[in-house]
């Protein structure tokens, strides 16, 4: 039995086997609060009343994509999301990825797993700590950090949390370039151990998001061979 205090971490678990769902609910107790549901639409009461700092999720549920819940969930907190998959296709992972998933573990998987993948999650900073009062503009872009808000041409940016946290470190530093090792120690932290795809993937939705033609990018670009850095428009401003 965990002893519960303010800062023990919370843990929300989703899936709709049984012997999955209790035997990582039984085996993360010993150390975290922990609930868990069967389906998204419990998940997502659960997720508003316990506020968890992650959220292990099976991709494929009865009602929801994994996908959407992921997506749903990121838009309301900062929430850390660990999706459990057990499918191995290139693409499926890249899509994983895609739904602004921290990090993914493929199904059989060992408890030893689970509790290294969760503790290394957990010691991730997943904010840049900006000064509160410090906006960042580039003529018709302006980042927010206080209230983690982007707008492009006075339209707010539907960013996911890490999304917000590329954006806003690359453009901290206007003109530089960073490789994808940097920034992945930088943004997701030194003790990443998940797919090092991870930055082009997220790379590739921002651009998405925010570019008139992601094929030619204005503010992200790609230096070749190494990594990403971010244009700086003329007339950029931070106060």
């Amino acid at each position: 039995m965990v002893m519960v205090t303010a800062t023990t971490p919370k843990i929300l678990i989703v899936d709709d086997d049984f012997g999955v769902r209790n035997l990582v609910y039984r085996f993360l107790s010993r150390k975290y609060q922990i609930e868990s549901a069967a389906d998204g639409r419990t998940a997502l009461s659960l997720f508003e009343q316990f506020n968890p700092a992650l959220v292990i999720l099976d991709w494929n549920l009865p009602d929801v994509t994994g996908y959407s819940l992921c997506q749903e969930m990121q838009s309301r907190t900062n929430v850390l999301v660990l999706i459990l998959t057990s499918r191995t296709d290139e693409a499926d992972k890249i899509k994983i990825l895609s739904a602004g998933a921290d990090d993914f573990m493929t199904k059989p998987f060992s408890l030893a797993e689970v509790e290294v993948r969760v503790e290394a999650l957990l010691r991730r900073i997943r904010y840049i700590n900006p000064s509160p009062t410090q906006r960042i503009v580039f003529k018709q872009l302006v980042i927010n950090p206080e209230g983690r808000e982007v707008t492009l041409n006075n339209k707010t940016l539907a960013l996911t949390a890490l999304e917000f946290n590329i954006l806003h470190f690359l453009a901290s530093h206007p003109n530089q370039a960073w490789s994808r090792p940097q920034l992945i120690q930088k943004i997701w932290g030194c003790d990443y151990i998940g797919d090092g795809r991870v930055v082009d993937v997220h790379i590739g939705q921002l651009r998405k998001k925010m570019e008139v033609d992601p094929s030619i990018p204005e503010f992200i670009k790609t230096v070749r061979g190494y990594g990403y850095k971010f244009e700086a428009p003329d007339e950029n401003t931070s106060f």
